[in-house]
């Protein structure tokens, strides 16, 4: 914690950024904040906790504001590959952006399940064991069709289109969503009509998702997103050879194919 807590002062002292937005403890609790030169006294009540935030989806907001403003943020490893993709996707500039990385505790790891827990510019923690774990797609894969489509239209069915999985997720970025466009998906109708909206916010995913599970953790009926969009993010790679958020000068693929806007137009 001290190595992170000092890299902050040196880069807010020095005016390498303008601010860095990570997370302070308001009592008990840690919430996101943004720590400037006006508030570097705060920087001791900095915390990493096993409490996460989609801290990126935040810095673009900020980012709108202040466009040539260079800024840190505290990232895990799933937050740089957010971050990646929001660079490719222009909603971030690489140049205005310096990662700090830190290590999730052992038990997120495990948690997680994740396939890769080590951000590149790692500078508070260690090093943690990869416990990456498929399981729950290979479960689903081991289905019969008609068993996996069953097993869906449960788990979908109990929707209550909250949209916290689309509020959460750091790559959900679109200026329209589709998920609001009153053709494809009714108002007023919960569950939301099978299968258009999980559907549309899968493909969504496709090209994406940098498997962080937000979604899931946020869903309040634990309808196993997860699971889907990791199928999601296997098929693109298998298919596109693209994983999104691992590497930095590969173009996404869906990108290229479309407009990169994933909106519908009048």
């Amino acid at each position: 914690m001290e190595a992170l807590k000092n890299k902050v002062n040196e880069l807010l002292e020095s005016g390498g950024i303008a601010g860095f937005l990570g997370l302070r403890n308001f009592g008990s609790e840690p919430f996101p904040f943004l720590f400037t030169r006006d508030t570097a006294a705060e920087v001791e009540k900095i915390t990493t906790g096993a409490v996460r935030y989609p801290l990126s989806k935040i810095l673009i907001r900020i980012a709108a504001v202040y466009p040539d403003a260079i800024f840190g943020i505290m990232c895990r490893a799933c937050d740089e590959r957010a971050i990646i993709e929001l660079f490719k996707n222009t909603k971030l500039r690489s140049d205005k952006v310096i990662t700090i990385g830190i290590s999730c505790t052992d038990d997120l790891v495990q948690a997680c399940k994740c396939e890769n827990p080590q951000p590149s510019n790692l500078v508070s923690g260690e090093a943690g064991k990869k416990e990456f774990d498929r399981s729950d797609v290979q479960k689903i894969a081991s289905m019969t069709l008609e068993q996996r489509f069953d097993f869906w239209t449960e788990q979908l069915g109990k929707c209550i289109k909250c949209y916290g999985c689309r509020n959460i997720c750091p790559v959900c970025f679109c200026d329209v969503c589709t998920l609001e466009d009153q053709p494809l998906v009714k108002r007023g109708e919960i569950p939301p009509e099978l299968p258009s909206f999980h559907l549309t916010r899968a493909y969504h995913m496709a090209g994406r998702c940098v498997d962080c599970g937000l979604c899931e953790e946020a869903c309040p009926v634990d309808i196993p997103l997860r699971t889907l969009y990791r199928r999601v993010r296997e098929s693109v790679k298998e298919l596109l050879d693209y994983l999104p958020g691992e590497e930095r000068d590969k173009v996404p693929p869906i990108q290229v194919l479309g407009d990169g806007l994933f909106e519908i137009r009048d």
